[in-house]
């Protein structure tokens, strides 16, 4: 599943280039009603955690969850034929965007909309994010900080990979409790700084010096200091640990 990096990097890239623009909206699959948006202009795309906001004028906001299986295609040349499963199309005289497979595709009114905002947690990409909120968030959380940081009402946009580096970085092992403030402020001091590197690589940077490596996040041996990574089942995802940097 796309984490929020990649879902922030979708945002602004089609902010840029839909924005203050009149699409033509289709659903070439049939499953999404693409009438009320067609022939309106674009407002804001936004990101919020693992969801996409497209804000148009007139017209309720399309919210988008990728899930596992979704994605977009990107033509430079709007004339070009959509895939038969393509769920939306938003297209100008310059681009057109096709999302294929998503697991949420639908129009959210004002009130579904502040309900998701507030279903969420605060998310270390967006300028809005109150570090304090964050910190209590996380220290009020009564299981392991590992399925804490996964927990989108928690920390929205941290899926496993962020997980495994981020917890690595601030030597902070998956399954411990109760952490403090002091403890929960440096990891999101940590999730602030690098996720914003991974937003603008496309990848996982856990390590600016080498960006397309990783320090635990599904490697048998840890890259500092060489101990065999130890993997167990947290928050119905896998969970890995330097037995020597996150002693727990």
């Amino acid at each position: 599943m796309p984490e929020g990096h990649l879902i922030h990097r979708h945002a602004g890239e089609q902010h840029a280039a839909l924005s203050g623009r009149v699409v033509r909206a289709t659903s070439p699959q049939g499953r999404f009603d693409a009438r009320p948006y067609d022939g309106r202009a674009v407002t804001e795309v936004e990101a919020v955690g693992k969801h996409l906001l497209y804000h148009v004028d007139g017209a309720p906001t399309i919210h988008v969850h990728l899930g596992m299986r979704g994605l977009f295609l990107r033509h430079a040349d709007p004339a070009t034929a959509p895939r038969g499963g393509t769920r939306l199309r938003l297209a100008t005289d310059e681009v057109a965007y096709d999302l294929i497979a998503p697991i949420r595709c639908e129009p959210l009114d004002p009130q579904a909309l502040a309900g998701l905002r507030a279903s969420l947690g605060p998310d270390p990409l967006r300028r809005d994010a109150e570090p304090a909120e964050a910190v209590e968030r996380l220290t009020s959380f009564r299981g392991p900080v590992g399925a804490a940081v996964l927990d989108q009402g928690v920390w929205a946009g941290i899926g496993n990979a962020w997980r495994a580096e981020l917890l690595f970085l601030t030597g902070l092992h998956p399954g411990e409790r109760g952490i403090g403030p002091d403890a929960a402020a440096r990891l999101w001091e940590t999730a602030t700084a690098y996720m914003p590197l991974g937003r603008d690589a496309g990848q996982v940077v856990s390590d600016p010096d080498a960006p397309g490596e990783r320090w635990v996040y599904k490697r048998d041996r840890c890259r500092r200091c060489g101990a065999g990574v130890r993997t167990w089942q947290l928050a119905s995802r896998t969970a890995y640990a330097c037995p020597q940097d996150q002693p727990g």
